[in-house]
């Protein structure tokens, strides 16, 4: 799927997220914190949504990320410091697992918010130094080395020692009410 394929089908999936939940443009972009011309673009295709305003949507809808990614391998979404590539996502009646890749930035500092109740995130370090964790309880991590931590709260992810990193997130949401 070519980007112009995926911003579209990001757009239809949000879409219809939203119409679900009964929430017009404007209510959706002011309980997410965006703009609402920005989310108008995003839901026509014509604008690449940040990870951080992904997250915003995901979590003020109450579904996981990968769901507005269309649950397509490969998709790529980036922030300040951070890209995350889609892996892999699975549902069933234990909730959803999604698994990305995630290539960070040296020194820059990218600040997840909170997401729903019961998420737990697990972190595995592939390549150089990670300091990852939930925000004031970070935990400074080298290659081969893993943490998790309730996602709930505002967490942060930061490449250490003037070097790129690599890790893989998985990211495990309980079944919706």
């Amino acid at each position: 799927m070519d980007d112009g394929a995926l911003r579209t089908a990001v757009g239809a999936r949000l879409r219809t997220a939203r119409t679900a939940h009964g929430l017009s443009l404007g209510a959706l972009a002011e309980r997410a914190g965006i703009g609402k011309g920005s989310l108008s673009e995003i839901e026509n295709g014509s604008r690449n949504p940040t990870l951080s305003t992904l997250y915003a949507l995901a979590d003020t809808l109450g579904v996981p990320l990968s769901r507005l990614l269309a649950e397509h391998p490969g998709a790529e979404v980036a922030g300040p410091g951070i890209t995350a590539r889609l892996l892999e996502t699975a549902t069933d009646d234990h909730g959803t697992v999604e698994v990305y890749a995630l290539t960070l930035v040296p020194e820059a500092v990218h600040v997840s918010p909170g997401h729903g109740p019961g998420v737990v995130e697990h972190l595995l370090v592939t390549r150089g130094a990670v300091r990852a964790g939930r925000s004031g309880r970070e935990a400074d991590l080298g290659t081969g080395e893993a943490t998790r931590w309730p996602a709930d709260g505002e967490h942060t992810y930061t490449a250490l020692a003037g070097e790129p990193a690599a890790a893989v997130l998985v990211i495990r949401t309980p079944p919706g009410p």
